[in-house]
């Protein structure tokens, strides 16, 4: 444990003793300095523990000894010593007070110059007291500078009171405001000399002998006097008096400033210091007065304290101070701050007050578009705020439109201000380091008002569509203007050669924005047809932006043709919970064409031996979905690395892709078939471990209950094996994988169950019910029926098992980024629903006595067996979707248990977690209304016709709901890429250089 102040004082208190002894010239200077660093941190830290006192065989109370000891020798110092050694002395008490002063924040002082850490307080005071009386003016206000540090006790002594209060009214001026700074801090500790000390100020302030100075510093002495409320209000109107009575500017700049600090600590002065600081923004008054006015109304509404103050004078008066032409920026901005924060104690505006807020909006707006970039982005700021304000609110006629319109006026002004920025950025301009600032913060301004209002989205993509242009055009027009008349050897200028890197570095700073906003709006659930079109413009603008490189092409082309994407124009074409996915022809060749591009890119940056960037594109290719450019990347990289670490890492990789590449290309041929024409026309050659594209894929039809599908997700399965036993390499060599090795065990669990459910669903014919001639069911059929029946119950509960470990991965990794969690948790939810879905028989009541589905291993009541699968499922929808919370409680009551037993609790919950998890909504009801039905005509059923036709009608729905979920972009958590050992670096291992942003 490290030693701490109580520890060290009693070897403190001896280097300070045995310094102060020291004839060596500045030794006692010295020692004071050092030992008042020690006091502010031995300040700062809590008093020690017995166990502490055990640990560093301490005695009790001996830390509070010497702590004494070395403030009674610091008092004799200032009493013996010459005037440095006093003025050192004075610096070390006045910086501790000044710290915690800071610390205390309105709690109790407990440091250590409280009077309850301190013994002899009247050894103390009796040693600075003697000083006082015998020394000159300037060790009396060192004196009096001493007291005032020292008020946690000393406000207790009558004599240093009466020192003070004299000292007041000194003719020196030096002991005067040393005087005025120990009234002060007494004033703050006790109410009766507070009181006492007013009165005498209000003399001093008032009287025509007193120096401007000194009135001065007097009124500042007004801030504190807030110990009580009856002392505050009589000090505020004091203020106030002088305030009226006064001219000076100097004199009405520090009372405006000391009145707004007293106001602040009581709301009830808070509407008249308001009322006050408005009186001196009108124009009539001179700027510096409006501009501390200003500061003063932003300290007061900052401090939070109350908005009952604000009315609609308050916001008249500030958008007339801020529509004045000439008026300082300074001003402006602290004008556009106090807006700001009124902004969110607006109250609701009744329909006389709307053309006032209007006004606001444009005025505000206005400024927006300022060319002072520190006025914009203020009222851009405001102008944000105001919009989540009235989000919800939608007003009818003129006003409400504008109110409607306001977030497309914003991002208007944004981007108008963005390009606004361009040339002075490209040109490089001595500021540029400030100018990139306003930059990036105009960015995360977008970028959070696409994510409160995701409608505009498409607005967003279409205005950067124009400002990649722009960006072009400015740069071009720049390189121009600087080449014109310039000979071809000096063309090669370093400044051109600045404006490029420059324009490279901004272009990937906003490059990169769109796809953090495609990734926001997929999780708000906001990517449409429509969205993918304007996205789909925007990537051949940036494709055709000189300013680019391989990398943002490719990250680019990635997105466009992953699944999160296109899985929109799929979502929105076909109905919920369909069997398959069939790709229409023209889908097929977008998507086609932007994989073939994608792996051109990809050749061309290994040429270039841009490794690093070419191995980040293939962890974003792996997170989007884009598996055969995955597979593709990590497989040409495994021979580019010199570390067994690095290689094994790659290759595991590599067949992890290539195992999910062929589960997406078995269920959609159209794309593999379109994918494989496109790359012979291209002449374009990829193998994944040998295997040819066409192999990869081989055998794919588009349903899963061929046989043909089956053996590819066995496969898939083998390579997912092959993938962690490769990791398990890597954990020989001391890197554990932990995280990614569980997860692609839990995938390997998860295709394994598909399977064998796969399996026992394809035993038996589900489109046909084999009928004799005489209208009976055929024994055969019923018998397979129930056998089926039986082993589809128990993988259910696999699959809730499976629900259960993603759970606990997710718990076990504290540090996994929030977009990994909640792929981790749509993956649980997706093992819960499968569950539920492969349950189905359970929740049959009144099922005939030969129909016997208790499970091997479960011994339970079928009404619990039932209740475990519905309520695992409801517990992960509570906070998603209560209707199908709702409809699953229904299943329980109908099958006899009561209503009151189906509690929801909070578990993993998954909020807006994008297009996937809306899939397995849209599956979850589909399910429900099944089983319900399904439920409804099992009642008392005798007819074994009817009774397989339920259960086959049962496994109908849980192939459609294991295709559905298998045709659900499944995308690698971010977290599984992150290798945190040192020596395991992949960028230092492929040493290469890395030109793209990390």
């Amino acid at each position: 444990m490290k030693r701490t102040s109580a520890v060290c004082a009693m070897e403190w208190s001896i280097e300070l003793e045995m310094a102060l002894r020291s004839k060596k010239s500045g030794q006692a200077v010295k020692a004071i300095q050092q030992i008042g660093s020690r006091l502010q941190q031995w300040s700062r830290e809590p008093k020690p523990t017995m166990a502490v006192y055990n640990m560093f065989d301490l005695v009790l109370g001996e830390d509070r000894l010497f702590a004494n000891t070395i403030l009674l020798r610091l008092a004799d110092a200032f009493r013996l010593g010459d005037k440095d050694t006093r003025l050192s002395v004075v610096r070390v008490f006045l910086s501790v007070f000044r710290n915690s002063y800071k610390e205390k924040k309105g709690k109790q002082y407990e440091g250590i110059l409280s009077k309850a850490r301190i013994d002899n307080q009247m050894e103390l005071l009796k040693r600075v007291k003697l000083v006082f009386d015998t020394g000159d003016v300037e060790s009396r206000a060192l004196s009096l500078i001493l007291f005032g540090c020292w008020g946690d006790f000393a406000k207790d002594s009558a004599n240093i009171r009466y020192l003070i209060l004299s000292s007041l009214v000194s003719s020196e001026i030096l002991e005067v405001k040393a005087s005025l700074f120990a009234a002060g801090c007494f004033c703050d500790l006790a109410a009766d000399f507070a009181s006492v000390a007013l009165e005498i100020l209000l003399n001093v302030v008032i009287s025509p002998s007193t120096s401007m100075a000194i009135r001065i510093a007097g009124v500042r002495l007004f801030a504190k006097m807030g110990c009580s409320y009856s002392i505050a209000t009589r000090a505020h109107k004091i203020g106030l008096k002088l305030v009226l009575d006064s001219s000076e500017d100097d004199f009405l700049v520090a009372i405006l400033i000391s009145l707004s600090k007293l106001a602040a600590k009581s709301t009830l002065l808070l509407s008249e210091q308001v009322d006050v600081l408005l009186f001196f923004l009108s124009q009539e008054r001179t700027l510096r007065l409006r501009e501390t006015a200003l500061r003063c109304l932003n300290f007061v509404y900052r401090k939070g304290v109350c908005y009952s103050s604000v009315s609609t004078h308050v916001i008249r008066t500030l958008l007339r101070t801020l529509d004045e032409i000439e008026l300082p920026s300074v001003m402006k901005c602290e004008a556009l701050q106090i807006l700001q924060t009124l902004v969110c104690g607006l109250p609701e505006l009744s329909c006389d007050e709307m053309l006032d807020f209007t006004n606001l909006l444009n005025i505000i707006e206005k400024e927006a578009q300022s060319p002072i970039m520190s006025e914009s982005v203020l009222a851009i700021h405001v102008l944000v705020d105001i919009s989540t304000r009235l989000k919800e609110r939608r007003q009818v006629g003129s006003d409400g439109d504008c109110f409607f319109s306001l977030p497309m006026r914003i991002i208007s002004v944004i981007m108008d201000q963005i390009i606004f920025l361009l040339k002075p950025l490209l040109e490089g301009c001595q500021n540029n380091s400030k100018l990139s600032q306003e930059f990036q913060s105009l960015l995360n301004v977008l970028l959070s008002l696409v994510g409160k209002h995701p409608d505009l989205g498409i607005l967003v993509l279409q205005k950067f569509g124009s400002f990649v242009e722009c960006l072009v055009d400015v740069h071009d027009n720049i390189m121009t203007s600087r080449q014109a008349g310039v000979s071809e050897y000096e063309q090669i200028d370093f400044r051109v050669q600045k404006s490029k890197h420059i324009s490279l570095s901004l272009a990937y700073n906003v490059l990169q924005f769109p796809l953090t906003c495609i990734e926001n709006l997929n999780e708000a659930g906001a990517i449409s047809a429509e969205l993918h079109d304007k996205f789909k413009l925007l990537v051949g603008q940036v494709q055709s932006c000189n300013l680019c490189d391989h990398y943002i092409y490719l990250i680019y082309s990635i997105l466009l043709h992953s699944q999160v994407i296109w899985g929109c124009v799929v979502r929105n074409s076909e109905e919920p919970c369909r069997v398959g996915r069939n790709l229409g022809i023209s889908l097929c060749n977008h998507l086609g064409k932007h994989e073939v591009f994608s792996l051109e890119h990809v050749e061309k940056m290994l040429a270039e031996r841009d490794n690093w960037p070419v191995y980040k594109a293939g962890t974003y290719a792996a997170y989007q979905g884009a598996w055969v450019t995955a597979a593709f990347v990590f497989g040409q990289l495994i021979g580019k690395v010199y570390s067994d670490s690095c290689s094994y890492w790659l290759k595991a990789l590599a067949q992890f892709a290539v195992s999910e590449g062929k589960i997406l290309l078995s269920l959609f041929p159209n794309l593999r078939r379109k994918l494989i024409d496109l790359l012979k026309v291209k002449e374009f050659h990829i193998t994944f471990f040998g295997d040819s594209l066409a192999e990869v894929g081989q055998g794919a039809v588009g349903n899963i209950s061929e046989p043909c599908c089956t053996e590819v997700l066995v496969g898939a399965y083998n390579g997912i094996c092959s993938s962690g036993e490769t990791l398990k390499s890597i954990a020989m060599l001391g890197k554990s994988c932990c995280f990614q090795r569980w997860f692609l065990v839990m995938r390997r669990k998860v295709l394994r169950t598909v399977v064998d459910g796969l399996k026992v669903l394809g035993t038996i014919p589900l489109t046909q019910v084999s009928i004799s001639n005489n209208g009976q069911v055929d024994t055969s059929v019923t018998v397979k029926c129930l056998d089926c029946l039986r082993q589809i119950t128990q993988i259910s509960f696999q699959w809730k098992s499976l629900a259960q470990e993603f759970d606990l991965i997710a718990m076990s990794f504290i540090g996994m980024d929030r977009r990994s969690s909640k792929i981790i948790s749509a993956l649980a939810l997706g093992c819960s629903l499968l569950a539920f879905t492969s349950g189905f028989a359970l929740y049959f009541s009144n099922l005939p006595d030969h129909v016997n589905l208790v499970l091997r291993d479960l011994e339970s009541s079928m009404n619990y067996l039932q209740g475990l699968l519905i309520q695992d499922l409801a517990l992960r929808l509570s906070l998603v979707d209560q209707e199908i919370c709702y409809n699953l409680s229904l299943l329980l009551e109908v099958s006899g248990q009561s209503k009151n037993c189906f509690h929801l609790q909070t578990r993993n919950q998954i909020l807006n977690a994008g297009g996937e998890v809306r899939d397995i909504l849209n599956a979850c009801k589909y399910a429900v209304s099944v089983i319900g039905s399904l439920q409804n005509e099992s009642k008392g059923v005798q007819n074994e016709e009817i009774l397989t036709r339920i259960i086959k009608d049962g496994f109908q729905l849980v192939l459609k709901t294991i295709t559905e979920w298998l045709h659900i972009p499944f995308r690698t958590p971010k977290y599984f890429f992150k290798v945190r050992r040192p020596e395991f670096c992949i960028q230092t291992q492929m040493n290469c250089l890395a030109m793209s942003p990390a």
